[in-house]
């Protein structure tokens, strides 16, 4: 609970702190990706959540050179899975 002014001053830097991640972080992807704000929104809510996102589209949206840029970013490792038939259930 919030006893005090310091506490406020405190909690409104954690805040200005967090938000400067998250520009940093959008800044950084928005270099390679240009024009897919929204999904970089999604991407970081999920991150920043600790939540899961499952990226779906046809061919060609940049979807796998947005989680490589997003992981190079956060210093994080990349892997991908190619979804095809054999990785069906039985």
């Amino acid at each position: 609970m919030l006893k005090s002014a310091d506490d406020i001053r405190q909690l409104n830097d954690r805040i200005s702190q967090a938000g400067q991640f998250t520009d940093k972080l959008r800044n950084e992807v928005g270099h390679v990706i240009i024009g897919q704000s929204h999904m970089l929104d999604r991407l970081l809510i999920g991150l920043l959540s600790n939540g899961h996102i499952l990226l779906e589209g046809v061919p060609g949206l940049a979807k796998t050179l947005t989680i490589k840029s997003l992981s190079t970013a956060i210093q994080a490792k990349f892997s991908r899975i190619q979804f095809t038939p054999d990785l069906l259930p039985a």
